[in-house]
């Protein structure tokens, strides 16, 4: 007895099987530190005073990725130097890896020494586009993110373009990160780090302040440099000439 439903099975070809992606391209905020180097050269002084800033907060550097910037320190931008001080900052627990305004390395002698050299993006003008000028398109309004729960150790929330606002507190070894302001509804105890991209009116409120870290536009205090008044306080952290102030609420 012929089967025409065998024959068709038989005759039927076989669909490839199915391909995965061995792989992902994503985008990740990493706390990044930038070491830079303001006494012209890595001298004594300078080493005294890395190495007491690291006695007090150990735990903020430890494993966090370094830059070295040495845009105020032109003399040190030698690779003989350079290599002198990697071998220290590296004896000290430092993961030194990429180099900013270090004009004039050759990429080549840098790999040798493990480092890469990181743009700051600034240096290429916007292309012009030729014919006649086209309307900007309008700006899109930056968007609150609200987190409605607490904040629970080793987690890390990001808002990339606007403000962010937690209604619940911040546990120690959590971190909040945002292009613009951050607002705790709670207790702050983790890292909050407002405007992440470099914008120096960002500011920080909280309604209890005990956090590991603080951070403005890239400039931070920790929590052992803290102002004792400001402690479990309602406070507004913001940036003036250049230094973090903190001004109790209530």
């Amino acid at each position: 007895m012929f089967d025409v439903s065998d024959e068709y099975a038989r005759a039927r070809p076989v669909a490839p099987p199915a391909r995965t992606a061995a792989f992902q391209v994503r985008g990740r905020f990493l706390t990044v530190l930038t070491l830079r180097i303001d006494s012209g050269i890595a001298d004594d002084r300078f080493h005294a005073q890395l190495e007491e800033q690291l006695g007090r907060t150990p735990q903020f550097f430890s494993g966090a990725p370094v830059v070295l910037d040495l845009a105020q320190a032109p003399e040190t931008a030698d690779l003989d130097r350079i290599r002198a001080l990697l071998d220290k900052l590296r004896q000290q627990g430092l993961q030194v890896f990429g180099v900013q305004n270090g004009d004039g390395f050759d990429p080549a002698a840098l790999r040798d020494l493990g480092l890469i050299a990181v743009n700051t993006g600034r240096d290429a003008p916007l292309p012009r586009r030729s014919g006649p000028a086209q309307p900007a398109a309008p700006a899109r309004p930056a968007e609150t993110k609200v987190i409605r729960s607490p904040v629970r150790s080793g987690q890390m929330i990001v808002a990339e373009q606007g403000d962010l606002t937690v209604i619940g507190s911040v546990a120690s070894g959590a971190e909040l990160i945002a292009a613009g302001n951050i607002h705790v509804y709670g207790t702050l105890r983790g890292r909050a780090m407002a405007g992440c991209h470099g914008n120096e009116n960002a500011h920080i409120f909280c309604q209890s302040l005990d956090a590991e870290l603080v951070a403005i536009a890239g400039l931070y205090q920790t929590s052992e440099s803290l102002d004792d008044a400001a402690r479990q306080r309602c406070t507004h952290i913001y940036l003036e000439n250049e230094k973090l102030r903190m001004e109790v609420i209530a």
